[in-house]
């Protein structure tokens, strides 16, 4: 089910211009929540903004966001200071840019949204946008004022419609050199590395929704509707397990593929009989 439009305004390129709306295109809707409550009375609990020396409450009025520069040194930021730096065009997503679109790295995406034009008359407008960077392979780059924060995103053709792809700064992605610097660079034994491409063909399928199912959330449900049946007697305590040994954490990496593809072996006789 369609949701209500998170943002309503205009995507412009060049004196083309159309209204559009943003919806999120992903959701935390359906996800279990909880609600943090006083054990001894059952009602719930809200946080509160305290002065850390004082200990007392401060009213919204007094609240306002600082910068620190030293400990215990602080630069207050007024609202209208905060206002100066935001974009003019809050509601007007501006292509000024086009990138190759295979070309923007995985790590910068952040949040999608789902981009359709607000009306039929800007339709025709849409399509041609949307038509003309698909048939030349890129995607536009843009700026735009969202919960008040300014956001560099990406815009990406998508079946009838445009995925919006707020993005990442760059002092927010880490250097991968940092982390991979320190990792093998060599080609691997040629067998093995013949042995794994094997148990990756035998693995590879189409992709589902299922690959991505939260087992979490089902045992979460589970666990909430048990407390809310009826209790029964716990049932008499089994003799308990016998302790099972730890294996061991060194693997021969020869033998473990080798066993994995015996495996394979035994299965597909199995279903050729």
């Amino acid at each position: 089910m369609a949701v209500r439009p998170y943002w309503k305004g205009y995507l412009k390129l060049s004196l083309v211009t159309c209204a559009v709306t943003l919806s999120p295109a992903t959701t935390q809707g359906e996800k279990v929540r909880f609600h943090t409550l006083n054990r001894k009375t059952g009602e719930r609990i809200h946080t509160q903004y305290v002065d850390a020396v004082s200990g007392k409450a401060v009213d919204d009025d007094d609240q306002t966001k600082a910068y620190e520069k030293g400990e215990d040194d602080y630069v207050i930021l007024e609202e209208e200071d905060l206002d100066a730096v935001q974009l003019e065009s809050a509601r007007t997503i501006d292509i000024d840019e086009f990138v190759e679109a295979d070309t923007i790295e995985w790590v910068y995406l952040d949040s999608p949204y789902f981009v359709v034009p607000a009306d039929e008359v800007g339709e025709e407008a849409f399509t041609v946008i949307r038509e003309a960077m698909t048939d030349s392979e890129v995607v536009g780059i843009s700026r735009l004022v969202m919960g008040g924060r300014e956001r560099a995103v990406m815009l990406q053709p998508w079946d009838n419609g445009i995925i919006l792809w707020t993005l990442r700064y760059g002092d927010e992605v880490r250097d991968e050199d940092d982390y991979f610097k320190s990792v093998t660079a060599g080609k691997p034994d040629a067998k093995m590395l013949s042995m794994v491409e094997e148990i990756i063909e035998d693995r590879t399928t189409t992709w589902s929704e299922s690959m991505v199912k939260d087992p979490v959330q089902d045992r979460l449900l589970e666990i909430i509707k048990s407390k809310q049946a009826p209790k029964r007697k716990p049932k008499a305590k089994s003799d308990e397990a016998e302790p099972v040994e730890p294996q061991s954490n060194v693997i021969d990496l020869m033998s473990a593929l080798k066993k994995s593809l015996e495996g394979k072996s035994s299965a597909d006789k199995k279903a050729r009989r």
